[in-house]
């Protein structure tokens, strides 16, 4: 949300223009001599692997900052070591549960913080969601888009894209699970809820799902698999969708709950090139961040 809807779009160009000189073995290195420190409180494998290969790629170095390594594990505030880390690195990545961490985090940094996942949102997967639709079908303004499961982190990600993206989207979720009702009264007609997935899903060109439980509520599993039962994407529920609709997800998948293993390894799925897209969608980002532009590079 920190981005124009216009420089959004160009930023989803050069992801894919990064990608293609990537494959055709184009070297491109604006962020040589640049760091990028990554402070990892939750566990990771596409945000970890895809930002440090990013900066690799990009000719600069990222460094991985666990709890268990520096003082912010040890309960130094996040002020101090907001303004001691951003006086060494050229940008921070953080990857935490409370969003007000990041906030606060950025507030006292010199250097752009990005979020890598808090528990209200995932932005770069959206960056990484988009940059896949684009890719295979164009320009994602008016489509139609489903997200079925919880009204968590990713539900809230694809509710802020389909403001800035300017697309349509549908949320099927039992009740109780909504998303953010201050985000819902603040997107108006753009997002409407739909507690059916099946008709949420009709017209779909995307359907998008999530784990039912996700990290630090696994101890509601076993309630979260009963309130669920129902909103598993399957074959019969893609069978409301557009023909040519496209599967997502942001992975890792629990198949057989909220994703059918037809449905996950199908020729709808589109989960590995989402995955692999991480990649270049956040290099255009540090990119846009380290450089202030995205410039031609052709």
């Amino acid at each position: 949300m920190d981005f124009t809807p216009q420089e959004l779009e160009r930023l989803i160009e050069k992801a894919i223009e990064l990608k293609t000189m990537w494959q055709q073995g184009d070297p491109y290195s604006p962020l040589k001599n640049r760091t990028l420190a990554m402070i990892f409180d939750k566990s990771s494998t596409r945000t970890r692997v895809s930002f440090e290969v990013g900066m690799t790629q990009l000719g600069g170095h990222a460094l991985f900052l666990s709890p268990d390594d520096t003082q912010l594990g040890r309960g130094e505030p996040v002020e101090d070591s907001a303004r001691v880390i951003s006086r060494m690195a050229d940008a921070i990545m953080i990857r935490t549960f409370e969003h007000a961490m990041v906030e606060k985090f950025a507030q006292y940094s010199q250097v752009p913080v990005i979020n890598a996942l808090t528990d209200d949102y995932h932005p770069c997967q959206l960056l990484a969601d988009v940059m896949t639709y684009v890719e295979l079908r164009g320009s994602i303004k008016g489509a139609q888009v489903t997200w079925v499961g919880d009204g968590n982190n990713m539900c809230h990600s694809w509710m802020n894209a389909a403001r800035q993206f300017d697309f349509q989207l549908k949320i099927a979720c039992p009740e109780g699970y909504e998303p953010n009702a201050q985000l819902l009264a603040e997107l108006g007609d753009r997002v409407a809820i739909i507690h059916d997935p099946k008709e949420a899903s009709k017209n779909s060109d995307i359907v998008v799902t999530d784990v039912w439980a996700s990290m630090g509520q696994e101890a509601e599993q076993k309630r979260r698999e009963k309130d669920f039962a129902g909103y598993q994407v399957n074959s019969e529920l893609m069978a409301q969708a557009n023909d040519d609709a496209l599967f997502m997800h942001c992975l890792p998948a629990h198949r057989g709950e909220e994703v059918s293993e037809k449905v996950l390894e199908g020729k709808q799925s589109v989960v590995w090139q989402e995955a692999e897209n991480r990649l270049h969608a956040q290099k255009a980002l540090l990119v846009l961040l380290l450089v202030d532009q995205l410039p031609d590079i052709q």
